[in-house]
């Protein structure tokens, strides 16, 4: 059993040890290596992902071939192309290991199984979704109304721990600025705590 997903889930709903043994019963884990996919691009979306350790990116390719950064997931987060999941279609997006990366995956119908037998846990991905929800929302208004700079000192607010962890180059494509801008930031003295 993995006391990352158990803490997880006790955070947010109370549930007994009988309940919990029965809960993982419907996880599996998983390890990739850094760049390998999870989920590609047109894939079945099989799987919704519970990140033990590592580090990966939900991204989308455009119509030139230039990659959008979506969000991160690391230790203790969710991520999937939930769309895909949820609706049983192909994937939008891709999912990617920025490091080695270890998972408990949850597959689609054992998700359904889990609501059936474990109803508590309804609320349980009810609260996940509400939070990815308001987290998504913060991310647009980032991106429509904040400032090159704006959006760094937004992503260093939020997400300090990953600062240290996503190369540069993948943090400007998030951000959606130049390198050399994001470059000019790290050399910034007021960024040099």
């Amino acid at each position: 059993m993995s006391q990352l997903l158990i803490n997880d889930i006790k955070q947010t709903i109370d549930v007994s040890e009988k309940e919990i043994e029965h809960i993982m019963t419907f996880f599996v884990s998983d390890t990739f290596k850094k760049k390998d996919f999870i989920i590609r691009e047109n894939d079945k979306v099989e799987h919704m992902y519970f990140i033990l350790s590592g580090l990966v990116k939900l991204s989308v390719m455009d119509n030139h071939a230039n990659e959008h950064i979506i969000s991160f997931a690391m230790d203790a987060w969710w991520e999937t192309d939930y769309h895909a999941f949820y609706t049983q279609t192909r994937a939008s997006q891709s999912l990617r290991c920025i490091e080695n990366t270890r998972v408990l995956k949850l597959s689609y119908g054992g998700y359904h199984r889990l609501l059936q037998e474990v109803p508590k846990m309804t609320h349980f991905f009810l609260n996940k979704a509400v939070r990815g929800h308001i987290s998504s929302q913060h991310r647009i208004l980032s991106l429509m109304t904040l400032s090159a700079q704006g959006k760094y000192e937004h992503f260093l607010k939020y997400y300090p721990l990953l600062l240290q962890r996503i190369p540069k180059t993948t943090l400007a494509l998030y951000l959606g600025v130049s390198r050399e801008t994001l470059s000019r930031f790290f050399r910034s003295p007021s960024y040099c705590d």
